[in-house]
């Protein structure tokens, strides 16, 4: 399919035949997507429908191009009131430069079919790319564009390494609300500066230790890691009814993987509202004392990260006291990473 940019003749190619980062499964409904499909009729709704995001999802190719564009077609054109619409259904684009995945430039979306220039006017030397698709939305299809006159392939590149993959569960705040943009979720900061894929099952307001999720994730013996980010999301009661029997799930068919538990960081409003600040460290504690008494029954390989630093402590880091900015972002990375490094090294 050829278009007209400029002076600058556009080729587009189907993305279909380009790798895929970040799916727990091959066995979706459709390609673009997390769930596999037997869960349609199994999970929760609400569940199923989130999982219809591509959320944590990246293409990997490589071209020579002077010009990189996109055609993608979204399921809802979603809108919020407090995430940027490039975060939410716009794509990010990052280079290997040697050392580093760097980005880019976005995709801002306009409405359900989108065609963007996302860069022009580079040397025309080959480039190893790196596409993010949008937190929370949906792509139905989406097409790579370039110079007709160049060529795009397969990536040459082994990374980000698909080897022991991270697999993360959580919430919104996993889902990467409210990223101003698709590279900026903690799983994908993660993912570029391991170069390693991690695999994003947040769930908007629905982190809630469905045990159909727990067996998703154990079926995946590869696993290098599994990262628990449920709290904000579970009430006190199921924090002490289900933690344990969704980690049991999980550790059914790999015993020895690593799972790092995640308290629910201390959100910045409840500095000044008791009710959330009591909710929120109480939650906290059952986790420890659960991560404790899984200790206590012989489980191995359990770590455990406090909400001490996740966020930092200038409550500069919200966009609404709850939901992370990139700053947000940036440092629940980091303190990820720091728990990562002290896990790989024990």
């Amino acid at each position: 399919m050829l278009a007209v940019s400029g002076y600058t003749q556009t080729q587009y190619y189907n993305a279909l035949k380009f790798p895929l980062l970040g799916k727990i499964t091959d066995t979706t409904e459709t390609h673009y997507e997390r769930l596999p499909a037997y869960l349609k009729t199994i999970c929760r709704p609400q569940l199923w429908q989130l999982g219809k995001n591509t959320s944590g999802l990246a293409l990997r190719f490589r071209s020579n191009s002077t010009q990189i564009s996109a055609k993608w077609d979204l399921l809802g054109d979603v809108n919020m009131n407090h995430m940027t619409a490039t975060g939410i259904k716009g794509l990010d684009l990052y280079a290997w430069n040697g050392k580093s995945w760097q980005f880019v430039n976005t995709a801002r979306p306009v409405a359900k079919n989108n065609e963007q220039v996302i860069i022009s006017n580079m040397l025309p030397k080959e480039r190893e790319y790196l596409l993010y698709l949008p937190l929370y939305d949906r792509v139905t299809d989406i097409s790579i564009g370039i110079d007709s006159t160049a060529f795009i392939d397969v990536p040459n590149l082994p990374y980000p390494s698909t080897k022991n993959p991270i697999v993360c569960y959580g919430t919104s705040i996993t889902q990467g609300g409210c990223a101003t943009r698709a590279g900026m979720s903690y799983t994908n900061i993660l993912e570029r500066r391991l170069n390693r894929e991690v695999i994003n099952l947040g769930f908007s307001g629905n982190g809630q230790l469905d045990y159909e999720i727990a067996e998703l994730m154990g079926r995946r013996t590869d696993a290098g890691l599994f990262i628990l980010d449920f709290i904000p999301n579970v009430t006190l009661e199921q924090v002490r009814d289900k933690t344990a029997t969704f980690v049991k799930k999980l550790r059914t068919h790999n015993p020895q993987i690593p799972i790092l538990f995640v308290e629910s960081i201390l959100f910045p409003h409840s500095a000044f509202d008791v009710k959330m600040y009591k909710t929120v460290t109480d939650k906290n504690k059952a986790l420890c004392q659960e991560y404790q008494k899984l200790q206590e029954e012989g489980y191995k390989n359990l770590y455990y990260l406090s909400a001490e630093n996740l966020i930092g402590k200038d409550e500069e880091t919200t966009v609404d006291g709850i939901h992370l900015t990139d700053l947000g972002f940036i440092r629940f990375a980091d303190e990820l990473q720091k728990a990562l490094h002290k896990i790989k090294n024990r």
